[in-house]
């Protein structure tokens, strides 16, 4: 599968959940685990395969090192989460805020960085981060799983 499609599917997994998690308000404890392992995942696999393939263009850099940082600001929003009880106004809130956050991350990649992408790998060069990907979600998923 090509890498940018790989992630544009993640995007809209995770655009899912945080509808399930607004509208579903007895749903929580089951749908933000599901939602942190989207995210976590989704994270290390760009952070490990998909940026340092595009940091390398000059085109995609100063995106590249945005988005990692935006990555940095997610995970403590997640983490404040997790140390928050779900039934508060306060979690609600904080889940506002990382939706936010996640939803800006995946329009700038969506509209600035993947199409400056397609411009600098061949789609030779993004089947083949997108392989390399989905073989790291394969190991993170089972490994999250305990196997």
């Amino acid at each position: 599968m090509d890498a940018i499609q790989l992630l544009k599917d993640d995007h809209k997994k995770v655009e899912k959940i945080f509808s399930d998690l607004e509208n579903k308000r007895d749903d929580r404890r089951a749908l933000f685990p599901e939602l942190d392992r989207e995210l976590t995942i989704h994270a290390e696999i760009e952070e490990k395969i998909f940026y340092p393939a595009a940091k390398g263009a000059e085109p995609t850099r100063d995106l590249v090192l945005e988005s990692i940082e935006e990555h940095r600001q997610i995970k403590m929003v997640l983490a404040d989460l997790e140390q928050t009880d779900m039934r508060t106004a306060q979690w609600a809130a904080d889940l506002k805020v990382l939706k936010e956050d996640v939803m800006h991350h995946v329009g700038e990649e969506e509209n600035d960085l993947f199409p400056k992408v397609k411009k600098v790998l061949s789609e030779e060069q993004l089947e083949d981060l997108g392989t390399r990907m989905e073989e790291m979600k394969v190991e993170l998923v089972e490994a999250v799983r305990g196997r």
